[in-house]
């Protein structure tokens, strides 16, 4: 198909949501990325699975931005994070400079790319989310 006509082509909406069909088949994947949060003593703990990149990071991003605003310590379990960019390094800096952000057990990409870009140097990382909390 021509890139031209591609632009015409009918885009498939929920009537009931009025989201589009697409990113409502992306939520359900198993695969995409998802963001569950809960409270841990006096800190806010958001855990980040899946893949995070410019069209994924959304639900994530307004997840640790609202903490921040509401509690002096969150806490981001990213041992479940699968790919990580340069998108979701700067969810955290800013995360960071907006209060008190700890990630927790950081999987391996995570890890990975906090070490080559320095940001494990800036970020504090602990072990587990009691040790984050308390710490």
């Amino acid at each position: 198909m021509p890139w031209d006509e591609a632009a015409t082509m009918p885009t498939l909406t929920s009537s009931a949501t009025g989201t589009l069909a697409s990113e409502q088949t992306a939520a359900r994947t198993p695969s995409g990325p998802g963001v569950r949060q809960y409270e841990h003593g006096e800190a806010w703990v958001v855990v980040a699975t899946g893949e995070y990149d410019m069209g994924s990071i959304t639900p994530l991003r307004e997840a640790l931005h609202t903490a921040a605003k509401q509690y002096a310590k969150v806490v981001l379990d990213a041992s479940a994070v699968t790919f990580a960019d340069s998108t979701f390094l700067n969810v955290l800096l800013l995360t960071h400079q907006s209060g008190t952000l700890r990630v927790v057990a950081p999987s391996p990409q995570v890890r990975r790319i906090c070490e080559i870009t320095g940001v494990d140097s800036v970020l504090e990382i602990r072990r587990t989310v009691e040790e984050a909390a308390s710490s």
